[in-house]
């Protein structure tokens, strides 16, 4: 017999007339993270999604895997009773023999001493309605399981019971996923993505709602090591887990930084530099069909993550630019990088380019007027053009051991 995971969509089953088509990108992903688990089954019936694993696949594996797919709200390993052609009161009693069943082999695992029984009638020709069902359930465990109490209030384990049409499925946990929208339902964007905290949380966010993404990361070769660059390929093979292989673009910005600096003021270092970055990174995004730009900026963290400056950057560029987390406080988004795998790797002390050449004053009110003048000493469609055609691109598949 093989084990069976009934998968609850989030967001997915609010969406109408388009609801079959979120559904079935999101099969398609459960299928894509569970391919290397032999005999695995997923389908789509009535509004869940079952996922069907031989007895001799991993559980914990499939669990963990199938909870992180973007759109999943919750995951439960069941027990599948087939109740077809049966009277309701046999389908009761089939189903009271399994609950308790169940029972016994917690109280066996755990020494649970209460219980509490939810039942959902999902098919509703069924003729007994669910706060009956709820209570035979009850009065079967109680009466198979003596030591067994029932406490509505705080109980050791509450035990689900679904019946649907033909089958009735009993659970006792919810695994909770991260909701959200599947892969490939809102587009394609790249993402800036640093060696630091908030890039790969912002890179989480967008695949969150459903965007496919591309990655370009930014170095000062030699002036940053080999490290930093294993640092980065580290990160997002962390994010790889929930987005899918992530493409990066590595891109040397040294060329660009050190015409800014012989030329430039020094105050307008970083503003410049940010502005060549975002130039650069739309020349790769159209280039690869991504519809916008990501970054981790979180307004007034640094002197070029002001206002001001975040107007004159965007203003370089003709893209959207997304910041998911730009309201957000620092200290939630270190929380949300803990939570995703990503924050002991994102603190290691590599630098990035962003430590390169960095002015002792930067400017953190700067004026677009100004910033294109000085911009008018550089050949910035060279520059952009040649960082561009330079970057080199790995390809960095999801991490099998977390």
């Amino acid at each position: 017999m093989d084990n069976i995971y009934i998968v609850r969509c989030g967001e997915t089953a609010l969406k109408g007339d388009n609801k079959p088509y979120f559904e079935r990108m999101l099969v398609q992903r459960i299928k894509k993270v569970l391919e290397s688990e032999e005999g695995v089954c997923v389908e789509r019936t009535d509004g869940l999604i079952f996922v069907r694993a031989p007895q001799s696949a991993d559980q914990e594996l499939i669990v963990r895997r199938a909870s992180r797919v973007f759109g999943v709200d919750s995951i439960s390993p069941a027990r599948e009773i087939d109740i077809s052609g049966m009277t309701a009161e046999d389908a009761l009693s089939a189903v009271g023999a399994a609950a308790v069943e169940v029972m016994l082999g917690l109280i066996k695992e755990r020494g649970v001493k209460t219980f509490k029984v939810e039942a959902k009638r999902a098919d509703k020709t069924f003729p007994v309605q669910s706060p009956q069902i709820a209570r035979q359930m009850g009065a079967f465990i109680l009466k198979g399981c003596r030591v067994l109490k029932v406490d509505v209030h705080e109980p050791d384990v509450q035990l689900y019971v679904n019946v649907r049409r033909n089958k009735a499925y009993i659970y006792e946990r919810k695994i909770h996923g991260f909701g959200g929208l599947p892969l490939g339902t809102n587009g394609r964007g790249l993402v800036l993505l640093s060696g630091g905290i908030d890039s790969p949380v912002a890179a989480f966010m967008m695949a969150h709602r459903g965007m496919v993404l591309d990655a370009v990361h930014f170095h000062s070769y030699p002036y940053t090591s080999e490290r930093a660059w294993e640092k980065v390929k580290d990160l997002a093979g962390l994010l790889a887990v929930y987005c899918g292989k992530l493409r990066i673009f590595s891109v040397n910005l040294l060329p660009v930084q050190e015409q800014i600096v012989q030329n430039c003021p020094e105050e307008e270092t970083t503003i410049l530099v940010r502005r060549f970055m975002m130039r650069i990174a739309e020349r790769i995004a159209k280039e690869q069909g991504c519809m916008m730009l990501i970054t981790g900026e979180d307004l007034g963290q640094v002197a070029s993550q002001t206002a001001e400056a975040l107007v004159v950057t965007d203003a370089a560029v003709s893209l959207p630019v997304m910041r998911p987390l730009i309201g957000m406080d620092k200290v939630d988004i270190m929380e949300k990088a803990k939570e995703i795998g990503t924050y002991e790797t994102s603190i290691q002390p590599y630098e990035d380019c962003c430590t390169v050449f960095l002015p002792k004053h930067p400017s953190t009110k700067p004026k677009l007027e100004k910033i294109l003048m000085s911009e008018s000493l550089l050949d910035c469609e060279a520059l952009t053009e040649a960082a561009a055609a330079s970057a080199e691109v790995t390809v960095i598949q999801p991490r099998s051991d977390i």
